[in-house]
């Protein structure tokens, strides 16, 4: 997608703050970060929205990235979130599959 700020930063045309990258996904900082520790979760293949995603190893992989993140910055017992969010209703802004993983303060606020 030529528009798409994520699949540009996928295909390094735009920079972006790199965590780690695999061959299918790619984790950055997020820019307007929410909590101590924001970063997204990003496929390199777009996807505008969960729904249209069907590649049901990528999107454990998803899983399996924030797991990792999760290790790697020794959250796995103080706690993290993660969220994707779908359509405009849940709050997307960007229409590329992405999660968001926050943490490093008590998160706290609704859900919904």
């Amino acid at each position: 997608m030529s528009e798409c700020i994520f699949c540009k930063i996928a295909e390094k045309k735009i920079k972006a703050e790199i965590v780690s990258e695999t061959g299918k996904v790619m984790v950055i900082k997020d820019i307007n970060p929410q909590a101590p520790t924001h970063l997204l979760i990003i496929p390199k293949a777009h996807y505008p929205t969960l729904m249209d995603c069907e590649d049901r190893e990528l999107l454990g992989e998803l899983l399996q990235t924030a797991q990792n993140i999760a290790r790697e910055l020794g959250l796995e017992d103080r706690g993290f979130r993660t969220v994707i969010n779908t359509n405009e209703e849940a709050g997307q802004t960007v229409f590329h599959l992405h999660m968001h993983f926050m943490a490093g303060r008590p998160l706290t606020g609704r859900m919904g």
